[in-house]
């Protein structure tokens, strides 16, 4: 776990993410900051895992959510451009968390199709060709790795929008920040 950083008080938010969204979803979520305030629009968009093991513990307004398996927003690029435009969101949480069911999913593939037979009267043939036409689209990799992608793949798409890679360590509930290596590029495109 030498790729997150533990995020127990105030301190450990690195200065960057201070006084933003993202230090008070850190706040919220990991040290019961209380949710005394009444937000009256969204501050944050997080984009999170469709896994119900995670649940957030943020106030009511402060974040638009998209779930999507394994947190990847590739094929929601609509709704976050949404959010940002309409929204006004200039913050965006990506969160992995571990024991994703994306990770290897082709490993899953008998299951998926039995699944489909048996829970959803599918022919066992369209279960095939229905995970082989989208496995690979929805196949994450490493959780980690993949959420330092998808980060960096919204940084480039927004780049006035910050975006925090964030784990979910659905063991202990807590958020963790992903440890990142600077990147020259996008550090010479924000200037």
């Amino acid at each position: 776990m030498t790729n997150l950083i533990a995020i127990n008080s105030v301190d450990d938010i690195p200065k960057k993410y201070l006084n933003t969204p993202v230090a008070d979803l850190l706040q919220y979520h990991n040290m019961s900051k209380p949710i005394d305030v009444a937000y009256d629009k969204a501050e944050l968009l997080v984009g999170m895992c469709m896994d119900n093991r995670k649940r957030l513990i943020i106030p009511n307004n402060f974040a638009f959510i998209i779930r999507a398996g394994g947190a990847n927003l590739r094929y929601s690029a609509f709704k976050v451009s949404y959010a940002i435009a309409v929204g006004k969101i200039r913050h965006i949480a990506v969160i992995a968390h571990n024991n994703c069911g994306m990770v290897n999913v082709s490993a899953r593939k008998e299951d998926f199709v039995n699944g489909l037979v048996e829970f959803a009267g599918w022919q066992k043939q369209k279960a095939y060709e229905h995970f082989d036409e989208f496995a690979h689209k929805f196949e994450i990799g490493n959780e980690i790795s993949f959420i330092k992608n998808e980060a960096n793949r919204l940084r480039l798409r927004y780049p006035k929008v910050m975006v925090a890679p964030l784990y979910y360590n659905v063991d202990d509930n807590k958020l963790y920040l992903v440890r990142e290596e600077k990147n020259k590029f996008l550090e010479e495109l924000s200037e």
